[in-house]
């Protein structure tokens, strides 16, 4: 019987080769851990400063956490859930997102052949005419994208209210339906589309106002700016002003007039009738920014000092003067029944309701409004019903027959 022979030396090697290979193992996990580690915390420092450049409603949700109460609610610097619709606190805000609803139309449904036959036509209008529709359509189409970009991109961030931001995100669609808009009368009129979308590059007149806009517009949207000191929350509220007030409450109206004062001759009817509806929306959203300053002021009254008032008179006023000499450089000559010294009166009438509706005294004295029939137009009671007047069949998504 032969003995069983044992290699100590190749014993030992084998179990130090063993063991070598549990300590290369335990070194993978290891480092497979660490690894992990740093990765998870590269993504909470990620989100930590997601969460501090802005509020997503994203932040530090806590499970188990109590229900939010209205008194919890803030248009800025709210720290409740932000996923949480109700209860409301501003209903105003909700009821204007229901009415934006209500109103929806879409640039397609409005006839633009009469428009056509009328812009083809060698004396259907004249060179002033015509110098006034491709103005207004040159800055409307940019300026609409102007505004939809800072919704999305800056304000939406800054208002803390999930009932505001829901009206923001109609406003922001809305806007879009509005360059569509324009899009789709310069389309149909044959117009040269390179042109007319970078008139606000090239025209002065045109090129100012949307220069002045900027700098408010990259001030909200500046990644590193967030709400929360006196400095920065007074400059939200000035940036909003700017937008809202001046921007589309006082930018808006040389334009919106020239062309429904057309539509009102029974000329360029169809590019009249979008403009129409354009202004019902802006109007819209002009009131609800204005609640927004308001509630803002309310609950932070501590910003609404005398030098920053001051301020506010002198925004405005620019906003005016700029828009003032939009008119003059668009009707360098009456046509319409219509003339630059109208405009300018109609700007200070509509700077001194501006000025009432935030709160700060009437700067012209006894100005009277040369277009009536602007408010009426402006009055969604007065305004015809849309429905009536579409080309094509409409129904809701919730009465269509398949």
């Amino acid at each position: 019987m032969s003995a069983i022979w044992e290699d100590p030396i190749g014993n030992a090697k084998e179990e130090f080769e063993r063991e070598q290979e549990k300590k290369l193992a335990s070194q993978k996990v290891e480092a497979q851990q660490e690894i992990s580690l740093e990765h998870q915390s590269s993504q909470n420092a990620s989100l930590e400063v997601d969460a501090s450049e802005g509020n997503t409603g994203l932040e530090n949700i806590e499970m188990g956490a109590s229900r939010i109460q209205v008194d919890d609610k803030k248009i800025i610097n709210c720290r409740a859930d932000l996923n949480q619709l109700v209860p409301f606190k501003y209903k105003w805000a909700w009821d204007k997102y229901l009415s934006a609803c209500n109103n929806h139309w879409m640039p397609q449904e409005i006839n633009m052949t009469a428009d056509i036959a009328l812009w083809k036509s060698a004396d259907g209008l004249t060179e002033d005419e015509r110098m006034v529709v491709e103005r207004n359509l040159g800055f409307f189409s940019t300026a609409d994208s102007l505004v939809a970009n800072n919704l999305v991109l800056a304000v939406y961030k800054h208002i803390t209210n999930p009932e505001c931001r829901q009206y923001l995100l109609r406003q922001a669609f809305e806007e879009a339906i509005h360059t569509h808009a324009y899009q789709y009368c310069i389309e149909s009129l044959g117009l040269d589309e390179g042109r007319l979308f970078n008139m606000y590059r090239e025209i002065p007149s045109v090129a100012t106002k949307a220069e002045w806009a900027l700098p408010f517009t990259q001030s909200l949207g500046d990644i590193k700016f967030r709400t929360g000191s006196f400095e920065n929350d007074q400059r939200l509220l000035r940036d909003l002003i700017a937008f809202y007030v001046v921007f589309e409450g006082i930018f808006f109206y040389v334009g919106f007039t020239q062309i429904l004062s057309m539509g009102r001759r029974n000329k360029m009817t169809g590019v009249a009738e979008q403009f129409q509806y354009i202004l019902r929306d802006e109007s819209m959203h002009m009131n609800f920014g204005i609640d927004v300053i308001n509630q803002i002021k309310i609950e932070n009254p501590h910003l609404w000092t005398e030098e920053f008032k001051a301020d506010m008179i002198k925004l405005i006023l620019t906003g005016v003067d700029l828009e003032t000499k939009y008119a003059y450089d668009t009707m360098p000559r009456g046509i319409l029944g219509l003339n630059a010294p109208m405009f300018e009166q109609y700007l200070q009438y509509i700077a001194n309701r501006r000025f009432a509706q935030i709160g700060l005294p009437e700067h012209f004295k006894n100005v009277e409004n040369p277009f009536p029939w602007m408010s009426e137009i402006l009055d969604l009671k007065k305004e015809k019903n849309f429905f009536e007047t579409r080309v094509t069949e409409y129904q809701t998504g919730g009465a269509l027959n398949w």
